[in-house]
């Protein structure tokens, strides 16, 4: 979906569309989807008809929720480049979604797929999240941090983010870096669609 074919901002949008300190535009609170990418997982759940465990996308949630943000979705899909695609691409098409995350699928075995399934949804990258990611993971993980192939980039006006599925690394991008900026990077995104 274009960016034109997307709503214009409803009401409570901009209630919650404000300015920082810079006049940048900014909308706060954000409500967040969060698609969990597990073949494992969605087959443990098939098998049980339970929740999943989900520690990845637990950490996700928890750090959107402590900052005051809201989780609007969670899905939970297999290693499948057509199952994150359309996954992805059905939550950027929502007005009501304002950031999407993926958790898993970001490393370099056969079935990891995410970065190219929501890669091929951007209109924009945002090569800096992954940059900076692999900097924070060195800190933590050493020379590991380099197969980790986390990316973001915008589709259809809504920041999209793909980390890896371990709750560290999760933690980590969260608290520094998707959940200061966000907020910024989601008014960016949308100040077109402001009258």
């Amino acid at each position: 979906m274009p960016p034109s074919e997307r709503h214009a901002d409803t009401a409570e949008t901009t209630a919650r569309r404000q300015t920082d300190d810079h006049g940048h535009d900014t909308i706060d609170p954000l409500y967040a989807a969060i698609v969990t990418v597990s073949s494992s997982r969605a087959e443990a759940a098939d098998d049980s008809n339970a929740a999943p465990d989900d520690p990845g996308g637990d950490t996700v949630q928890e750090c959107f929720e402590n900052a005051g943000h809201e989780v609007r979705e969670r899905l939970l899909v297999r290693d499948d480049y057509a199952a994150i695609r359309t996954a992805v691409r059905g939550l950027v098409a929502r007005g009501d979604i304002d950031v999407v995350l993926t958790t898993g699928g970001t490393g370099v075995t056969a079935d990891d797929v995410s970065p190219e399934a929501t890669a091929s949804l951007f209109e924009r990258e945002l090569p800096g999240f992954g940059e900076l990611f692999r900097s924070l993971s060195w800190d933590e993980v050493g020379t590991r941090a380099m197969a980790s192939r986390a990316t973001a980039g915008i589709a259809v006006d809504t920041p999209v983010f793909c980390l890896p599925g371990s709750q560290s690394a999760c933690r980590t991008a969260c608290e520094d870096l998707i959940v200061p900026e966000a907020p910024h990077l989601a008014g960016l995104a949308t100040r077109h669609r402001v009258e």
